[in-house]
């Protein structure tokens, strides 16, 4: 049998398969049918994303999975290559961030609603802005992901509401829904029109009962003739105004299903917006969507070759996770930037507070944070440009993006300015909602640190937990008792496999690698993830044993481990990226936000060294030696900083 023969033939299993091993699960532990039936239809939506990818790009071969599960850590998966300077997406990047630059100067980038006004949205398109991620038949600029991801940092210190809609519009939007799973016809209806801005685009997935749990879903589509009747509520939908072309997500015959729909030029009887208000997103269209036999014809419809509607929706999720951690790196470019100017005017005592060893340590934890979210973005949409499914990865760039925007704004640049900080007209007073509403967007942090798991766990506990749990249903047993002989006995057979992994894992050593060149200040950091990364398997193993089917209920313990296994890959990301920049600040600032992970996970405090060198790093930065903020425009807030 072929490898593609052997592929479908996967794919055909995951279509075919009844029940998960976590709905089974779930229905031993006793939780009501209708619950295991409903987490079992998002297993098997994972399940239907992971068949798509060829076996040695999917989740269980992933650089994480292979780090945690296997005893030898792939280093080469851990690094990626500098982006390359002669792409022909560079010139239509550059064309837009001059669009950007103009009128932010000119102080036009918003309407008289406060809106990223339609004249900059035109602009862009001319541009070629919206079509970054299209092929360039289809009017695109065929832009790598590790391009597009780099740029949208950069679009984000002109306006992080931009940047913002280039995600929605390529990523979650109906851009990446079409170019994954459209027709041939479908990609020739539509994308040419996306590519040029003549369409924009939004994505319709939540809805009043639906947020994490997409089962919930209650928006209908129903074949009628040559058209489908919608009838349903979305909400919370970015970019949605009349005339823009939409994904909706939707039930068919009571199953998922994805449709793309050009929304008429008006609001009509069929087709009603929401408005309601909201602190975050101001500076765009965030409205809900209320469907009354809307019709959208039946050619419209999307058949991924494996899945329904939840398919093509987590599809393209992996990638507005990796697009918000790239925004945020580019929001905290701002923030750091203008720190700077501040920090040097406000003086206590007769001396600037540039000079103060708290704020030093705030410029130093900053510098970080960025290093550390470009290090995350720059390895993932490498991994994404290899062909590699990236979920791990994905997840673990969104929440430590959105957390780090989140520190950066309020415990370094709110706490630097002070009082003033809620002043109309404040960076952050204006803003502070876009600074928070990360840690929301793509899903919450923790409930995607328990996705992380789940993800993690999953192989392992198919091969080594699910025949005990099939054992103990056969012996009309409830949970294991290892101190028990004869649960002990009777479960031998299931049992015998995972002694013996056990014992392996026990008796081996931590991974370890030679990187010429590298660092003392990165190694050591290497080194301690290295041996985090050993530790793991038992860690996450001990608590599926130690739980067993109450596990999924355990939802502290679960989002702690998941924790643990993302700093641990952070700090080991970071090292290597910084040691591939070659240069002194960066490596510094690797160095930093490394030993504040580490602390993290190991309880310690942080030594005298460590404050001599944030303070280090910090004047390294106030003297302009950071690379990435170099370049970002640093305004006066309020008031001017002339100290005359």
């Amino acid at each position: 049998m072929t490898t593609m023969q052997e592929e479908e033939k996967k794919g055909t299993m995951v279509q075919e398969r009844e029940t998960t091993f976590t709905e089974t699960a779930l229905r031993l532990s006793g939780k009501t049918e209708e619950e295991a039936k409903r987490t079992g239809a998002v297993d098997r939506a994972d399940e239907q994303v992971e068949a798509m990818f060829a076996a040695r790009f999917k989740t269980v071969n992933s650089p994480i999975h292979k780090a945690v599960w296997e005893d030898r850590v792939p280093i080469e998966l851990f690094g990626s290559p500098a982006l390359s300077t002669d792409a022909a997406c560079l010139p239509a990047m550059q064309r837009s961030l001059d669009v950007l630059r103009k009128h932010k100067e000119a102080k036009t980038v918003w309407d008289e609603k406060g809106k990223v006004s339609d004249l900059v949205l035109k602009e862009l398109g001319t541009a070629g802005y919206w079509g970054m991620l299209i092929d360039p038949k289809f009017g695109g600029q065929g832009a790598s992901l590790q391009h597009f991801m780099n740029f949208l940092t950069q679009v984000a210190t002109y306006d992080p509401t931009c940047a913002g809609l280039a995600s929605v519009h390529g990523c979650i939007g109906a851009v990446d829904p079409v170019r994954s799973f459209g027709t041939d016809a479908q990609k020739n209806r539509f994308l040419p029109k996306l590519a040029s801005g003549e369409a924009l685009s939004a994505f319709a997935l939540t809805e009043p009962n639906a947020g994490s749990d997409l089962t919930a879903l209650r928006t209908t589509a129903t074949l009628q003739g040559d058209n489908y009747v919608i009838n349903g509520e979305k909400l919370f939908i970015t970019n949605v105004v009349p005339g823009r072309t939409i994904g909706i997500v939707c039930l068919i015959d009571g199953k998922p299903a994805a449709i793309i729909a050009d929304l008429p030029p008006q609001e009509n009887e069929n087709f009603q917006l929401v408005s309601y208000g909201l602190y975050a997103l101001k500076h765009t269209y965030n409205q809900g969507i209320r469907f009354k036999d809307f019709k959208v014809p039946k050619e419209n419809l999307l058949v991924p070759p494996i899945g329904d509607g939840l398919t093509v929706a987590y599809h393209g999720l992996n990638l507005g996770r990796l697009a918000l951690c790239a925004t945020a790196s580019g929001v905290m470019r701002v923030l750091l930037a203008n720190m700077l100017p501040w920090s040097h005017f406000r003086e206590t005592y007769g001396q600037a507070i540039e000079t103060r060893e708290l704020v030093k340590r705030r410029i130093a934890r900053v510098a970080g944070l960025i290093t550390a979210a470009d290090a995350l973005v720059q390895w993932g949409s490498w991994l994404l440009d290899q062909g590699y499914r990236g979920e791990l990865e994905c997840i673990i760039a969104k929440i430590f993006g959105s957390e780090a925007e989140k520190e950066v704004a309020i415990e370094h640049f709110m706490k630097t300015h002070g009082g003033r900080s809620f002043v109309q007209g404040h960076l952050f007073g204006d803003n502070v909602h876009d600074f928070l509403a990360p840690c929301i967007y793509e899903g919450e942090g923790e409930m995607l640190g328990m996705a992380f798991f789940k993800s993690l766990a999953k192989e392992h506990g198919t091969k080594f937990f699910e025949p005990v749990g099939l054992g103990l249903q056969r012996a009309g047993l409830r949970t294991l008792n290892p101190a028990n002989p004869m649960h002990v006995w009777q479960l031998r057979n299931e049992l015998f496999p995972y002694a013996f992994w056990y014992i392996g894992q026990m008796l081996s050593g931590a991974d370890s690698h030679e990187i010429p060149g590298l660092p003392p200040s990165l190694k050591q950091h290497v080194d301690f993830a290295m041996q985090m990364l050993k530790e793991a398997p038992l860690e996450l193993s001990g608590n599926m044993v130690k739980h067993q089917l109450k596990l999924a209920d355990r939802q502290c313990r679960i989002a702690h481990m998941s924790q643990r296994v993302q700093d641990a890959i952070t700090i080991l990301v970071t090292a290597l990226y910084a040691h591939r920049q070659k240069d002194e600040v960066t490596i510094a600032a690797a160095d930093i936000v490394c030993q504040d992970l580490a602390r993290k996970l190991t309880g310690e405090h942080p030594s005298d060294q460590y404050f001599k060198q944030c303070s280090k790093l910090a004047d390294m930065v106030i003297a302009g030696n950071f690379k990435p903020i170099q370049e970002i425009r640093r305004e006066e807030i309020i008031f001017s900083y002339d100290k005359k």
